[in-house]
């Protein structure tokens, strides 16, 4: 910790005083039932730069860092969709599509690594429903029926979700 500030500072950057800070981490650190009462309880998981990082086993069966979306980013994400299609409601749907695959590709791009996929899924399916959603508010009718969404979106597809990043994480001893 020391260190650390002097390592940044080669590159121009800074580390805040109260925001860094390490934390022990570690598999084969024992549970929150093991640790004695001096003790505080040790995280089972922490989140950093959008991740929520925990043990996970490989498929080997070695323990192994896993990532997958944090649940504030993903609520954010979904709030900034709907914001966006709020906005953009009166909008064609031609246009409507070419931005959302962009903002679908982006979302892929930064948070598409390895064992993330679930979580890119749950993004994909739920951007679905809130362009439905808003698509049906252009109607008298109520909401799109379901058949009708999905011709719609054989003619304007959108992005499946991908892993764009393959992380190798370290992998620790079982």
């Amino acid at each position: 910790m020391e260190v650390l500030p002097q390592r940044m500072s080669k590159y121009g950057l800074t580390v805040h005083p109260e925001k860094t800070r390490l934390i022990r981490f570690h598999p084969d650190d024992p549970d929150d039932s093991e640790a004695t009462e001096g003790d505080s309880p040790l995280p089972k998981t922490f989140d950093f730069l959008g991740f929520t990082h925990y043990w996970g086993r490989s498929r080997r069966g070695g323990r192994v860092i896993t990532r997958k979306t944090a649940k504030s980013r993903m609520k954010r994400a979904f709030q900034s969709l709907s914001s966006w299609c709020r906005q953009k409601l009166h909008q064609p749907i031609a246009v409507q599509h070419q931005k959302l695959k962009q903002k679908l590709q982006g979302h892929y791009a930064y948070y598409g690594i390895t064992g993330n996929f679930p979580s890119l899924q749950e993004f994909l399916e739920g951007a679905r429903k809130i362009w439905r959603r808003w698509l049906s508010r252009r109607r008298r009718d109520g909401q799109i029926p379901w058949s009708d969404f999905l011709r719609l979106e054989r003619r304007y597809g959108l992005p499946k979700a991908r892993v764009v990043h393959s992380l190798l994480s370290g992998v620790a001893k079982p």
